[in-house]
């Protein structure tokens, strides 16, 4: 990490810290990518320019409120004109610079991924991301949500699309913002240069819980990629406990088969996160919560009191069948 960055990244890290169910760092000031390192060095620039611009404006007010007065009145009104001249040229030659150099990272940073990128879709929903991995055949598709993983050093091309309204894809990291809009496929590419866990949010208002749909992004080895990668192929996890197996039996008899989907059972609904690998990942509800036994718990039971307005009604069983299917959904690492 580098010395100037150091902390505002430190501040992040300890703000996402106090927010329940945050991981990683989100700053746009400790980049980890190619992308975003050519967003910080010109925040850096304009940030350095307009504080020497700023010190000077100061040091002329200064010296012309406390200078003594001159009774050349006729030099200084000439001398005034001269300092209007300089001024109004320097501000054009600044103005110029961050012109140029605003354009110039423009087109550095939307260069094309490449042919051998990392393909991903991710789509936008009220109020959770839902992550795909395209491959062919299709039975090596790979679907997640609220989580991305991706191998450090390789170009990662992001397909985003909207399933409903206008949202806003940013992972300050790793690169800036970008839309995701009904009925547009908008393209979006970063290549992480480190490994490390990144917080990413929903940068344009969305609706009631636009301020509770994060993701994360795992940016890791290729060889931990790959690993996780053929993991998430595998169908959902066979209960090992008769808690667990009474937990699958009442999840797929229950409503919830209407909206998620847990490959390996009767559970295909589409319009909710997918559960197969629900235990292994690290929040709830877009990164609400953090994914432990008694958050997923009071998300079945009342998800409206987590958050308010989401599309998943509270789900109404027994305490031990709900302790049950608690157990089951988080055996499904």
């Amino acid at each position: 990490m580098s010395r100037r960055s150091g902390l505002p990244a430190a501040a992040a890290a300890l703000l996402c810290a106090a927010l329940s169910g945050c991981r990683g760092i989100q700053s746009s000031l400790d980049p980890a990518g190619r992308e975003a390192a050519k967003i910080s060095g010109l925040w850096w620039l304009f940030f350095y320019v307009c504080t020497a611009v700023f010190v000077l404006v100061l040091a002329f007010l200064f010296y012309g409120v406390f200078r003594r007065r001159s009774e050349d009145a006729l030099g200084a009104r000439e001398r005034g004109k001269t300092y209007v001249a300089i001024g109004a040229g320097a501000t054009a030659a600044i103005l110029l610079l961050f012109l140029v150099v605003s354009v110039s990272a423009g087109r550095e940073i939307a260069e094309p991924a490449g042919p051998d990128a990392l393909k991903v879709q991710v789509i936008g929903h009220q109020w959770w991301w839902e992550v795909r991995y395209p491959a062919s055949p299709a039975n090596r598709t790979v679907v997640t949500a609220n989580e991305i993983h991706v191998p450090v050093g390789r170009p990662v091309f992001l397909e985003l699309l909207s399933g409903d309204v206008i949202h806003s894809f940013w992972a300050p990291n790793l690169h800036g913002k970008k839309d995701l809009i009904p009925g547009r496929i908008n393209s979006h590419a970063f290549t992480a240069k480190k490994a490390g866990v990144f917080r990413g949010q929903c940068a344009e208002f969305c609706g009631l819980q636009h301020a509770h749909m994060a993701f994360t992004i795992f940016a890791e080895t290729p060889e931990r990629y790959s690993a996780w990668y053929e993991k998430q192929l595998a169908p959902a996890a066979e209960p090992s406990t008769p808690s667990q197996e009474r937990g699958r039996q009442v999840f797929v008899s229950n409503s919830c088969v209407f909206c998620h989907a847990i490959q390996g059972t009767p559970a295909f609904g589409q319009v909710a996160p997918d559960l197969t690998h629900v235990g292994g990942r690290g929040t709830l509800a877009a990164g609400s919560v953090a994914n432990n036994p008694g958050n997923l718990a009071g998300w079945i039971a009342d998800p409206q009191s987590i958050k308010p307005g989401n599309h998943m009604p509270p789900m109404l069983m027994a305490p031990e069948d709900l302790l049950a299917v608690t157990d089951y959904l988080e055996s499904l690492k």
